[in-house]
Protein backbone atom coordinates (compact mmCIF):
# COMPACT_ATOMS: atom_id res chain seq x y z
CA UNK A 1 0.00 0.00 0.00
CA UNK A 2 1.34 3.40 -0.90
CA UNK A 3 0.07 6.93 -0.43
CA UNK A 4 0.98 8.96 -3.50
CA UNK A 5 2.33 12.43 -2.70
CA UNK A 6 1.21 15.45 -4.72
CA UNK A 7 2.62 15.45 -8.22
CA UNK A 8 3.62 11.77 -8.10
CA UNK A 9 2.63 9.99 -11.30
CA UNK A 10 0.07 7.22 -11.17
CA UNK A 11 1.47 3.77 -10.43
CA UNK A 12 2.94 1.77 -13.27
CA UNK A 13 1.16 -1.41 -12.21
CA UNK A 14 -2.45 -0.28 -11.71
CA UNK A 15 -3.76 -3.67 -10.61
CA UNK A 16 -1.36 -3.97 -7.68
CA UNK A 17 -1.52 -0.69 -5.79
CA UNK A 18 -4.03 1.40 -3.96
CA UNK A 19 -4.22 5.07 -3.10
CA UNK A 20 -5.10 6.10 0.42
CA UNK A 21 -5.71 9.52 1.86
CA UNK A 22 -7.33 11.16 4.82
CA UNK A 23 -8.31 14.47 6.30
CA UNK A 24 -8.74 15.40 9.94
CA UNK A 25 -10.59 18.15 11.76
CA UNK A 26 -9.31 18.69 15.29
CA UNK A 27 -12.04 21.27 16.01
CA UNK A 28 -14.51 18.39 16.09
CA UNK A 29 -12.77 17.13 19.23
CA UNK A 30 -13.82 20.34 21.01
CA UNK A 31 -17.42 19.76 20.00
CA UNK A 32 -17.17 16.14 21.15
CA UNK A 33 -15.87 17.37 24.52
CA UNK A 34 -18.90 19.67 24.80
CA UNK A 35 -21.15 16.69 24.13
CA UNK A 36 -19.37 14.66 26.81
CA UNK A 37 -19.81 17.58 29.23
CA UNK A 38 -23.58 17.58 28.56
CA UNK A 39 -23.72 13.86 29.31
CA UNK A 40 -21.73 14.41 32.50
CA UNK A 41 -24.07 17.23 33.53
CA UNK A 42 -27.08 14.98 33.01
CA UNK A 43 -25.52 12.28 35.14
CA UNK A 44 -24.56 14.83 37.80
CA UNK A 45 -28.14 16.13 37.88
CA UNK A 46 -29.51 12.61 38.28
CA UNK A 47 -27.11 11.65 41.06
CA UNK A 48 -26.50 14.83 43.06
CA UNK A 49 -29.77 16.76 42.67
CA UNK A 50 -31.94 17.12 45.80
CA UNK A 51 -35.02 16.33 43.65
CA UNK A 52 -36.89 19.20 45.34
CA UNK A 53 -38.04 20.74 42.04
CA UNK A 54 -40.14 17.69 41.25
CA UNK A 55 -39.49 14.43 39.50
CA UNK A 56 -40.88 15.38 36.05
CA UNK A 57 -38.78 18.56 35.78
CA UNK A 58 -35.60 16.85 36.92
CA UNK A 59 -36.23 13.82 34.71
CA UNK A 60 -36.70 16.08 31.69
CA UNK A 61 -33.47 17.93 32.51
CA UNK A 62 -31.52 14.68 32.92
CA UNK A 63 -32.90 13.07 29.77
CA UNK A 64 -32.43 16.31 27.82
CA UNK A 65 -28.80 16.74 28.86
CA UNK A 66 -27.87 13.11 28.28
CA UNK A 67 -29.69 12.93 24.91
CA UNK A 68 -28.26 16.20 23.60
CA UNK A 69 -24.80 15.25 24.84
CA UNK A 70 -24.86 11.83 23.17
CA UNK A 71 -26.16 13.30 19.93
CA UNK A 72 -23.39 15.91 19.84
CA UNK A 73 -20.73 13.46 21.01
CA UNK A 74 -21.42 10.74 18.47
CA UNK A 75 -22.39 13.15 15.70
CA UNK A 76 -19.06 14.93 15.92
CA UNK A 77 -16.89 11.86 16.47
CA UNK A 78 -18.25 10.38 13.24
CA UNK A 79 -16.66 13.28 11.34
CA UNK A 80 -13.37 13.86 13.15
CA UNK A 81 -11.65 12.40 10.12
CA UNK A 82 -12.34 10.79 6.77
CA UNK A 83 -10.30 8.10 5.08
CA UNK A 84 -10.36 7.25 1.38
CA UNK A 85 -9.09 4.11 -0.29
CA UNK A 86 -9.02 3.70 -4.06
CA UNK A 87 -8.11 0.38 -5.65
CA UNK A 88 -8.64 -0.93 -9.16
CA UNK A 89 -12.34 -1.66 -8.44
CA UNK A 90 -13.73 1.14 -6.29
CA UNK A 91 -13.34 4.20 -4.12
CA UNK A 92 -14.30 3.69 -0.49
CA UNK A 93 -14.90 6.51 1.99
CA UNK A 94 -14.98 5.79 5.73
CA UNK A 95 -15.72 8.39 8.36
CA UNK A 96 -14.66 8.60 11.98
CA UNK A 97 -12.99 5.96 14.11
CA UNK A 98 -15.66 3.35 13.47
CA UNK A 99 -15.67 3.88 9.71
CA UNK A 100 -19.34 4.88 9.67
CA UNK A 101 -20.88 6.28 7.59
CA UNK A 102 -19.20 4.43 4.77
CA UNK A 103 -19.67 4.73 1.04
CA UNK A 104 -18.27 2.53 -1.69
CA UNK A 105 -18.39 3.77 -5.29
CA UNK A 106 -17.39 1.26 -7.97
CA UNK A 107 -15.04 2.89 -10.49
CA UNK A 108 -17.29 1.60 -13.28
CA UNK A 109 -19.82 4.21 -12.05
CA UNK A 110 -17.26 7.06 -12.20
CA UNK A 111 -16.97 9.09 -15.41
CA UNK A 112 -14.66 11.83 -14.15
CA UNK A 113 -12.53 13.10 -11.28
CA UNK A 114 -11.70 16.75 -10.59
CA UNK A 115 -9.61 18.63 -8.06
CA UNK A 116 -11.38 21.35 -6.06
CA UNK A 117 -8.77 23.59 -4.39
CA UNK A 118 -11.15 25.12 -1.85
CA UNK A 119 -14.25 23.49 -0.41
CA UNK A 120 -15.81 24.92 2.74
CA UNK A 121 -18.41 23.57 5.16
CA UNK A 122 -20.45 26.70 4.40
CA UNK A 123 -20.86 25.59 0.75
CA UNK A 124 -22.43 22.36 1.94
CA UNK A 125 -24.35 23.59 5.00
CA UNK A 126 -21.87 22.37 7.60
CA UNK A 127 -19.56 19.51 8.42
CA UNK A 128 -20.51 15.91 7.88
CA UNK A 129 -22.23 13.84 5.23
CA UNK A 130 -24.16 16.34 3.13
CA UNK A 131 -26.56 16.43 0.21
CA UNK A 132 -27.59 19.45 -1.82
CA UNK A 133 -29.70 18.99 -4.95
CA UNK A 134 -27.68 21.49 -6.99
CA UNK A 135 -24.26 20.20 -5.82
CA UNK A 136 -24.67 16.48 -5.14
CA UNK A 137 -23.37 14.60 -2.11
CA UNK A 138 -20.30 15.38 -0.02
CA UNK A 139 -18.31 14.32 2.99
CA UNK A 140 -16.87 17.50 4.47
CA UNK A 141 -14.64 17.19 7.54
CA UNK A 142 -12.65 20.40 7.06
CA UNK A 143 -12.19 23.30 4.69
CA UNK A 144 -9.64 22.94 1.93
CA UNK A 145 -8.89 20.78 -1.06
CA UNK A 146 -11.29 18.09 -2.18
CA UNK A 147 -11.83 15.31 -4.68
CA UNK A 148 -14.95 15.70 -6.84
CA UNK A 149 -16.22 12.64 -8.68
CA UNK A 150 -18.71 12.80 -11.52
CA UNK A 151 -20.82 9.67 -11.54
CA UNK A 152 -22.43 7.98 -14.52
CA UNK A 153 -25.91 9.12 -13.46
CA UNK A 154 -24.80 12.78 -13.63
CA UNK A 155 -24.53 13.23 -9.88
CA UNK A 156 -21.39 14.35 -8.12
CA UNK A 157 -19.67 13.14 -4.97
CA UNK A 158 -17.23 15.45 -3.17
CA UNK A 159 -14.93 14.55 -0.29
CA UNK A 160 -12.41 16.77 1.48
CA UNK A 161 -9.12 14.94 1.70
CA UNK A 162 -5.45 15.83 1.93
CA UNK A 163 -3.64 15.42 -1.40
CA UNK A 164 -6.91 15.45 -3.34
CA UNK A 165 -4.91 16.24 -6.47
CA UNK A 166 -3.03 12.96 -6.05
CA UNK A 167 -6.35 11.12 -5.74
CA UNK A 168 -7.58 12.76 -8.94
CA UNK A 169 -4.48 11.65 -10.86
CA UNK A 170 -4.75 8.13 -9.47
CA UNK A 171 -8.46 7.80 -10.33
CA UNK A 172 -7.99 9.25 -13.80
CA UNK A 173 -5.21 6.73 -14.40
CA UNK A 174 -7.54 3.92 -13.28
CA UNK A 175 -10.31 5.17 -15.55
CA UNK A 176 -7.93 5.44 -18.52
CA UNK A 177 -6.60 1.94 -17.83
CA UNK A 178 -10.18 0.60 -17.59
CA UNK A 179 -11.16 2.20 -20.91
CA UNK A 180 -8.06 0.81 -22.66
CA UNK A 181 -8.57 -2.63 -21.11
CA UNK A 182 -12.25 -2.82 -22.12
CA UNK A 183 -11.74 -1.17 -25.50
CA UNK A 184 -14.18 1.67 -24.69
Amino acid sequence: MRDHPRGDPAPTHPGHEIWTGRATNRVQWLLAAAGAACVALGIELAVASPWTSGVPALLMAVVGCVSAGLLVLFGTLAFVHVEITVDHHALEVRCGHMGVPRRRIPLEHVVGAEFAPSVTPRQWGGWGYRWRPELGTAVVVRRGEALVLTLGDGRSFTVTVDNAEGAVHFIRHRLLHRHRHHGD
